[in-house]
């Protein structure tokens, strides 16, 4: 859809969601005028128009906590937008990752799930003591971890021979944790392999 076809309201401004683009969860929800898209295309970052103080506003630009543009895409009516992006930090003024923390938090929605279990590994990635973390342990030792991935891989497999679906689906909970912790052990996330497996399906 072109830009000439996105309805802007009769003050010139539509909104956007902010979504992670790597994770899905929905950041913060802000307006756009035509100078804050066309901003936001230009640098790669994105701008909105602050509607409290009647000015383009470059997210992050005081704290740093840019969001990297990754893809724009239109509602089907023109009168909505969807900027996928990488957050460089928190989206909301009150330091929380998303600007949506409040109301109905449990439980969570599933594919709010693993990115929340990677960043609990990152903090246990930073932990000084191994001895006080099982996952700190294990990625200091990412022998022990492709260990851990074998074992639960062979134990959900049986289980999905042998047990109910709810062992299958506590045994695929733990191969999915050892996997998120031994690809992190080399930098990596499940999303590299979720882009993997985008290509593969073009």
């Amino acid at each position: 859809m072109p830009d000439s076809a996105i309805a802007f309201d009769d003050r010139g401004l539509v909104p956007c969601i902010a979504q992670d683009w790597r994770t899905g969860e929905v950041l913060t929800l802000a307006y756009m005028n035509r100078e804050a898209l066309e901003r936001t295309r230009a640098t790669g970052e994105v701008h909105y128009w602050s509607r409290s103080r009647n000015e383009l506003w470059h997210k992050g630009a005081t704290s740093g906590n840019v969001q990297r543009l990754k893809g724009l895409r239109v509602d089907c009516d023109g009168d909505a937008l969807l900027a996928l992006v990488e957050p460089a930090g928190p989206a909301c003024h009150t330091g929380e990752r998303t600007c949506f923390f409040t109301g109905d938090l449990t439980p969570g929605a599933p594919y709010e799930t693993l990115p929340a279990l990677e960043r609990t590994i990152e903090a246990r990635a930073q932990a000084a003591d191994t001895s006080s973390s099982y996952t700190a342990k294990l990625l200091a030792d990412p022998q022990l971890a492709g260990a851990k991935v074998e074992e639960e891989a062979e134990e959900v497999v049986r289980a999905v021979r042998e047990e109910s679906d709810e062992r299958v689906a506590n045994e695929a909970a733990d191969v999915l944790y050892h996997l998120a912790v031994l690809l992190r052990s080399r930098g990596l996330s499940l999303a590299d392999a979720e882009r993997v497996l985008d290509a593969r399906s073009r």
